[in-house]
């Protein structure tokens, strides 16, 4: 659920954006604020990088993210009525978006773009809700001249040269805490794995930016469970073992300040497969997945160092698919994702390939005395297409790593079709 300006504006609990919403703030003559700031019209499609749209955007930004609001009429800075602004076509929106990325430096992504109103009543209203950044300063340029535009109250400013030093500041500090904050996340995951008998993927993920709406109920953590499944399934098929079907997603268990879904591969014929999950109420996911020591047959297992492909394949799919359904119910958008293979053995690390039928094992890696933990950064909300290059680039990482070129399940979403 949303929580903006105009909500504390009106006084309403967190919910979506809605029409009534806004005219409720406008018959109250809510006040322009740091984070709201009413527009009567539209820029010009064709001029937007041009427009003070990118400024504006960019003051949000640089000022903790805050709304745009397009079809309000205002008189000494409190909403007076509303003015329809006409259709937003598709087209329209994706040049917002391309404004926020091109005319901006460093660009402001994960722009949301609500249309409110109806042609009939004639109060068409478009938001551009802009979210806390973590890359300011974000800076405007004209020409050869360039300023950091920041909200002043109902304001925007420019910033003096001290304040950009101290925002230049804060982004090295933010970077290094939160690349602390993710190694520490991996570390907890991994401790207590029963590393020296078979290798174990560990995958963590962390929002830039967490929105803390507060805590999740375990009705919310199973649902994101049940739902990150069938996403799993259709980034890598059924053919592997996928971790998520081997945890009791009905029934998490509360632990620090998240949800966990604990190993339901029990006995010895399956700690083989063992896995747990963590869900977090600030929106961070984990993910521990036994990958060596896989079984062969009905009566035969790999070595604790040998693994499949395909077993690394299943278990990034399942971490994706959880971190994506995660960031839906939390609202969270850019994410920090750290992958990696634990493993205290004497042996080295191999990964195992099979033939076209499943059947044959035709190869092995180059032997890895140690797997480097793969980082990548990921817009958890963008399209549908886009996550799943994110998947199958982030898991062709890890198989090329010991040697291997291609994957055996996850498809390359650029050459297939795919639909959630």
């Amino acid at each position: 659920m949303d929580f903006t300006s105009i909500h504390r504006a009106v006084g309403a609990a967190p919910a979506p954006l809605t029409d009534d919403l806004l005219d409720s703030a406008v018959a109250a003559g809510a006040g322009e604020t740091h984070d709201l700031d009413w527009k009567s019209q539209l820029p010009q499609m064709k001029a937007l990088p041009q427009s003070e749209f990118p400024k504006d955007v960019a003051a949000m930004a640089n000022n903790g993210g805050g709304l745009i609001v397009y079809g309000v009429t205002e008189v000494q800075k409190a909403a007076t009525g509303r003015v329809d602004v006409g259709e937003l076509h598709e087209g329209y929106e994706r040049a917002l978006r391309s404004a926020a990325i091109t005319a901006i430096t460093p660009p402001v992504f994960g722009l949301k773009i609500h249309r409110l109103g109806t042609e009939s009543a004639q109060n068409r209203a478009v938001i551009v809700e802009i979210g806390p950044s973590v890359d300011g300063p974000h800076l405007i340029y004209k020409n050869e001249l360039f300023g950091a535009p920041i909200r002043n109250d109902a304001d925007t400013v420019w910033m003096k040269e001290r304040q950009i030093e101290a925002m230049y500041r804060a982004r090295f500090d933010e970077r290094k805490h939160a690349a602390d904050a993710l190694s520490a996340m991996f570390s907890e995951t991994s401790a207590g794995r029963s590393t020296f008998e078979r290798a174990w993927l560990i995958g963590v993920a962390r929002p830039r930016v967490p929105r803390l709406l507060g805590r999740m109920d375990r009705d919310d953590a199973r649902h994101i469970l049940k739902k990150a499944v069938p996403l799993a399934l259709s980034y890598a098929t059924s053919s592997g073992i996928h971790p998520l079907e081997n945890v009791d997603a009905l029934n998490p268990r509360p632990g620090l300040r998240r949800w966990v879904a604990v190993n339901a591969a029990t006995g010895e014929r399956q700690l083989w497969k063992e896995a747990w999950t963590g869900i977090l109420h600030d929106g961070s996911v984990t993910l521990a997945a036994a990958v060596g020591g896989h079984r062969m047959t009905r009566d035969e297992y790999f070595e604790g160092h040998q693994i499949e492909g395909r077993a690394i394949e299943c278990a990034i799919a399942d971490l994706m698919a959880l971190l994506r359904k995660t960031a839906e119910a939390t609202g969270n958008d850019e994410y920090e994702v750290q992958v990696g293979i634990e493993w205290s053995g004497g042996e080295p690390l191999q990964i195992l390939t099979v033939d076209g039928h499943g059947l044959v094992y035709e190869g092995v890696s180059t032997p890895l005395h140690r797997f480097a933990p793969v980082e990548v950064s990921i817009a958890a909300r963008g399209s549908d297409k886009d996550f799943h290059r994110h998947t199958y680039e982030l898991a062709r990482d890890c198989v090329n790593q010991g040697g291997l070129s291609n994957l055996q399940l996850i498809q390359n979403p650029m050459s297939t079709n795919h639909a959630e």
